[in-house]
């Protein structure tokens, strides 16, 4: 079967097509047909810790497709139910999924909308909900909210009833999410937007960030978050992993500041956050309050020109590839 991988040297990351034999699923998974598979910045691009130096490793986190078959211990599961989630070498023809990852799709979602959504929704469900604590009525600023994180952050925070503050540096990429919810698109990549948020929330503050940008925006982050503001560090698009801190901001406005990643957790932990999705979001996904952005679709043989469009930067939403 056709499959992908990644090495990674530094900075750089190169992908390599394979023909690997079929895998077989072990205890606790299952096998499935992949129909879909979404692009993660963290594990394409060097530099952001999903993918160290080292060896070849079989590309892919997150996909949908179909069972063909259950490993030994499996049960709810049968041949054709259509399941998405985190899995390990998703651009193939054929991967294995762990039981505890899948997530029955609803049946609006197309293969392509179903591969966008696991990720994306896990971490804000992480960020937004089990650590964030949002609650409705509340300021979200969300930095970088084209993103694929970033949307999937204005969608979750507008079905949790918040209020959404948005920056980018393309006032089109803006334009395009104010379908979806967005109540203040600010354009600009720089760190000038405290005062556009502080005259929005009548001076009160956001009362959680979402930084997907990195240590560049940090401190004018601190000055836009109000009286018990949460800030959530979840990537570093510029490359900027360090940054003053305003102490005296901290301490005064009792501020919490936490990061985000699912790098050191246990499957057990990870676990947790697949049911998080299933409980909070998934039903927003299956009556259409929430719907998965797609901002272009590629086909498998395509995948070096999708990591390219991803690292040029000028995607809104998720990049995924079909998988015929």
């Amino acid at each position: 079967m056709r499959s992908y991988w990644i090495q990674a040297n530094g900075t750089e990351t190169a992908l390599e097509a394979r023909d690997i034999p079929h895998p077989e699923p072990g205890p606790g998974q299952l096998l499935l047909r992949m129909r879909a598979a979404g692009l993660n910045r963290g594990e394409l691009i060097g530099g952001h810790g999903l993918t160290a130096a080292g060896k070849a490793k079989p590309l892919g986190i997150e996909g949908a497709g179909e069972v063909v078959k259950s490993g030994p211990g499996v049960s709810g599961f049968g041949p054709g139910d259509r399941l998405m989630g985190r899995i390990i070498g998703a651009f193939s023809e054929y991967a294995l999924m762990d039981a505890c990852d899948a997530i029955p799709v609803p049946r609006r979602l197309s293969w392509e909308e179903a591969a966008a959504t696991p990720i994306a929704f896990m971490v804000v469900h992480d960020m937004l909900v089990a650590q964030g604590q949002l609650k409705a009525g509340e300021w979200l600023l969300v930095l970088g909210v084209t993103s694929g994180v970033g949307v999937a952050a204005l969608q979750a925070g507008k079905a949790l009833g918040a209020k959404v503050i948005g920056t980018s540096g393309s006032q089109a990429k803006l334009d395009t999410l104010k379908g979806l919810g967005l109540d203040l698109g600010l354009c600009t990549r720089r760190g000038d937007f405290s005062g556009a948020v502080m005259e929005a929330t009548g001076k009160r503050g956001a009362d959680l960030c979402v930084n997907t940008v990195g240590g560049t925006l940090f401190p004018e982050a601190i000055r836009a978050l109000g009286f018990q503001g949460r800030m959530a560090i979840v990537g570093y698009v510029d490359g900027a992993l360090k940054s003053e801190i305003d102490l005296d901001a901290v301490h005064a406005k009792r501020l919490r500041i936490y990061g985000v990643s699912n790098k050191l957790r246990n499957a057990e932990q990870r676990c947790e956050s697949v049911l998080g999705f299933i409980e909070t979001f998934l039903p927003a996904v299956a009556d259409g309050r929430i719907r998965p952005l797609v901002d272009r679709v590629f086909d498998l043989a395509d995948l070096p020109a999708a990591k390219a469009w991803m690292e040029s930067n000028a995607h809104a939403g998720k990049i995924v590839v079909r998988i015929p």
